[in-house]
């Protein structure tokens, strides 16, 4: 018997779902009190995770050999490449980032997977969003219709008149890039594995990483879409900015992949100053946002909470991959989306 725990409250059809896979397996699912309290609203795994007690976490861990859930901050307290719960062999991530799994771990024994793919369209469509709400003066009428003030100076422009740049050309980045291309605009896009600038099927060129600073000088937007690594920490900082900043009031910089690899204080500094044009961020160093960053107080910033990835339907994707990887598991076939530790995602 292959016993598996789902460390957040899952909906019973989503369960039996899992169930279902194979009759040899036998399924938890911790949290579950917390279904009748939500009576029906959608919740992320991370949220729902979060209010289950990590004692009971720990404890289900220490049976279980396959884990489905999300890898949070608390986590590391629980399961260290020191103290590997005694049947833990495998966990599928709810997330696509695996920024917060100690590499050590999978050298340990311990496989990761992720659910990449599953991020794409929903945080494409909300790039392309954040892109339009600037060209057409979003943020300053949303001002004005607050105040009661009926303005017509604010001049909308067009998006299929810029060039947009992809930091990162992942699921996610290459439909970015996709959505920027189909509306008409000029997509330039960061690719880790070339090593030349050079035509591209998706974007109309990639650039290797060592020239960010030509994507960031020709580019009206910068999409940041690349996993957090040690690479990709602080990558954009007060230089970087300077470099985007060259395009005056058509510098805007999107970040839908990690806080952390972009310099908070030096961007703040840049959208102040009027380095660059403006900024829309779903994800900060700190999450929640703490209620005194100076972010909240901008007019040229656009802040979301980290819902760029979500839909309706999350869950029930999440648990489709993690199904068919189950599959897999138990045929002993190799899973999708297995987590490098040398690379981080």
């Amino acid at each position: 018997m292959t016993r598996v725990v789902v460390t957040f409250a899952l909906d019973p059809e989503l369960a039996d779902r899992i169930r279902a896979v194979d009759p040899r397996i036998e399924v938890s699912v911790l949290g579950q009190d917390l279904l009748d309290a939500l009576r029906g609203k959608r919740r992320f795994p991370s949220e729902l995770q979060a209010a289950t007690p990590l004692d009971e976490i720990r404890s289900a861990l220490d049976e279980a050999e396959v884990m489905f859930g999300f890898w949070s901050g608390a986590m590391p307290s629980l399961v260290s490449p020191d103290d590997l719960p005694g049947a833990l062999r495998w966990v599928q991530l709810t997330s696509a980032g695996a920024d917060r799994v100690d590499p050590d771990l999978i050298r340990a024994g311990l496989t990761f997977t992720n659910v990449s793919g599953l991020h794409a369209t929903p945080i494409a469509e909300y790039v392309l969003t954040y892109m339009l709400m600037f060209e057409k003066g979003w943020p300053a009428l949303a001002r004005n219709q607050a105040a009661g003030v009926y303005d017509r100076m604010v001049m909308p422009r067009n998006l299929s008149d810029r060039t947009v740049g992809v930091v990162g050309m992942g699921a996610i980045g290459a439909e970015c890039a996709r959505l920027a291309k189909a509306i008409g605009c000029r997509v330039l896009a960061i690719r880790r594995s070339v090593t030349e600038r050079r035509p591209d099927a998706i974007a109309d060129e990639v650039l290797p990483p060592g020239d960010l600073d030509v994507l960031l000088a020709e580019s009206d937007y910068v999409v940041l879409a690349m996993p957090l690594t040690e690479e990709t920490r602080g990558l954009i900082g007060a230089g970087e900015l300077r470099t985007m900043g060259a395009r005056g009031d058509r510098s805007y910089l999107i970040n839908i992949a990690r806080g952390e690899v972009v310099d908070e204080p030096a961007l703040i500094e840049a959208l102040r100053d009027g380095v660059i044009a403006g900024a829309a961020l779903d994800v900060f160093y700190r999450e929640p946002l703490p209620a005194d960053s100076p972010l909240w107080e901008l007019d040229n910033v656009i802040l979301t909470p980290h819902i760029s990835g979500g839909n309706e339907n999350y869950n029930e994707a999440a648990t489709s991959i993690f199904c068919d990887n189950l599959r897999r598991y138990l045929a002993g076939e190799e899973l999708h989306n297995i987590i490098d530790p040398d690379r981080g995602y």
